[in-house]
């Protein structure tokens, strides 16, 4: 898949009944640029106030995600936003003239055959990513569910579910990869059971409900009374238990079509954490409490990864430059060379790396007891880095220098001292012109920032004799 952000080639409209609300209510998907994500639009209400799909705004989970801004609410969001994520949506306007979308035939089906009957424009935008380097868990022991995640390079989700029930016992459900959404997923409709239905009808609380948009599984007897209700809730002459305990009129799309609905709501309310994730989800009895909770968490995660700005990188990968290669480029030799490789390299950016050790000339020096990296090299090992990424896109780099020609917002947040890794990621500003070059730089140790510089340089064709 592309890593560049995706919207709609153009907007499209359903419309449909909400499950819960029983309104008749109109969706009209749209196109959005670059860095909007998802942002509902109220058009029934004055001044079409906007509730962007941020788990910040969930306020409650009962039978759904339900989100509020500012007294403006949206409800059953997860299964339309499972399906922008299941279409590889990053940038969507999503308007409604009622709070609920239309529940349809109870999956994310036709949301996204909506989608693709329109088409997915790139963007020109990168997009970001939530990298999961380390295991993160959210429990709930009232209930016993539990969602973990852990490193992948694709973002994959498994459900476990376990019902207690004879008609509905233990089912799971995977999804390797996001492009098998359509195909393994995005159909499997929402289900209740009968008890759980009975209450519901008695309460007032579903009212958009049918028997084709809702699979409803009987863990009770069907009594008289009971066949009264739901033929008159369902517009149905006759209602009737079918061999696998499933009310009539409906057939299962999957055998496990349950657990795919549970990942199909994990899926969508973890749309809620607002950026893309590679990492692999695993939820054991989920719902749309822990589901929230859990994207709160990663919603928090993500927001310290963007706050720390560490690249990511693989320090195993073959490198771009090894020292010989950076010697070829640069006229800096030892001691005074302070790049060890090049792990990226592209036409706007740079990552270095330098191995500090006890060896370095500087240290005899530099509090011998206590001994410190110089701030000044770290600078300068900032500007080397940036001399590679400039150096490198000219045909001979050995008749070229570059030179210091201010340094601006430096910063030093850390001690750097032997057996550190320091890793620099240099980015342009603006364009070079002109030989000046204008860039931002970052030295990581770890995941925290050591050192940061504003940079600009002039590159110089080296006088001949």
């Amino acid at each position: 898949m592309s890593d560049m952000q995706k919207t709609l080639q153009q907007e499209v409209t359903l419309s449909g009944i909400g499950l819960h609300t029983g309104r008749e209510v109109k969706l009209t998907i749209k196109p959005a640029k670059e860095n909007t994500g998802f942002v509902f639009v109220r058009t029934d209400l004055e001044g079409h106030p906007q509730v962007e799909a941020d788990v910040n705004y969930v306020v409650a989970t009962e039978r759904g995600t339900t989100l509020e801004k500012l007294g403006v609410k949206i409800t059953t969001c997860e299964h339309l936003l499972a399906a922008l994520v299941g279409c590889d949506i990053d940038n969507a306007v999503l308007e409604m003239d009622a709070s609920e979308p239309p529940i349809l035939d109870g999956s994310s089906k036709y949301f996204v055959e909506a989608i693709e009957s329109v088409g997915v424009a790139e963007q020109g935008v990168a997009r970001e990513y939530l990298v999961v380097k380390e295991v993160l868990t959210y429990s709930d022991p009232a209930t016993g569910s539990e969602i973990t995640i852990i490193p992948s390079d694709t973002y994959e989700v498994t459900t476990m579910v376990d019902f207690g029930t004879k008609v509905l016992g233990t089912q799971n459900a995977t999804l390797k990869n996001i492009s098998e959404f359509k195909d393994e997923i995005s159909s499997a409709r929402t289900f209740s059971f009968l008890h759980e239905l009975e209450m519901l009808l008695d309460h007032g609380l579903i009212k958009g409900g049918d028997i084709s948009n809702a699979i409803v599984y009987v863990d009770k007897d069907l009594t008289p009374e009971t066949t009264e209700k739901l033929k008159k809730a369902f517009g149905k002459d006759n209602v009737s238990i079918r061999p696998n305990g499933i009310l009539d009129n409906l057939n299962l799309n999957y055998p496990n079509e349950a657990a795919r609905h549970k990942l199909l709501d994990v899926i969508g309310d973890l749309a809620l954490a607002g950026v893309k994730i590679k990492g692999k989800v695993i939820a054991n009895k989920p719902g749309h409490f822990v589901n929230t909770q859990f994207a709160k968490k990663l919603n928090r995660q993500w927001k310290l990864q963007k706050k720390k700005n560490v690249p990511d990188f693989d320090l195993t990968k073959e490198p771009v430059f090894d020292i010989n290669g950076i010697m070829k480029l640069m006229p800096h030799r030892p001691p005074f060379l302070l790049i060890d490789k090049v792990l990226e390299l592209s036409d706007s950016h740079v990552v270095g790396l330098k191995n500090v050790t006890m060896n370095e000339p500087f240290f005899v020096g530099h509090f011998p007891k206590e001994p410190v990296m110089p701030g000044v090299l770290q600078v300068e090992a900032l500007a080397q880095t940036g001399g590679i990424l400039v150096l490198a896109s000219v045909p001979d780099p050995e008749n070229y220098s570059t030179y210091f020609i201010k340094i601006d917002k430096v910063k030093f947040k850390r001690k750097v001292i032997p057996g550190d890794t320091l890793i620099f990621k240099i980015e342009l500003i603006e364009p070079i012109r002109r030989g000046i070059v204008h860039m931002q730089g970052y030295g990581y140790v770890g995941d925290t920032v050591a050192v940061e510089a504003e940079l600009m340089a002039q590159v110089a064709k080296n006088k001949v004799d």
